[in-house]
């Protein structure tokens, strides 16, 4: 948990982790039905393509 947390602070910074933990907290969400709905026919190239092109685009 804290190497998580420790992660979101030094990619986000202390508020925007902040930020992003209260509204976790509040929606909650079922990954493992969110990821079948989303990602369940797609191949694993497929994936790791969609990851690169996210990594790509969210680059600041």
């Amino acid at each position: 948990m804290n190497d998580g947390i420790n992660c979101l602070v030094e990619r986000l910074g202390i508020i925007e982790t902040e930020i992003f933990i209260s509204q976790i907290i509040r929606e909650p969400l079922d990954y493992t039905k969110w990821q079948r709905e989303h990602y369940a026919d797609m191949s694993l190239s497929e994936l790791n393509k969609k990851a690169v092109e996210y990594a790509k685009n969210s680059r600041s």
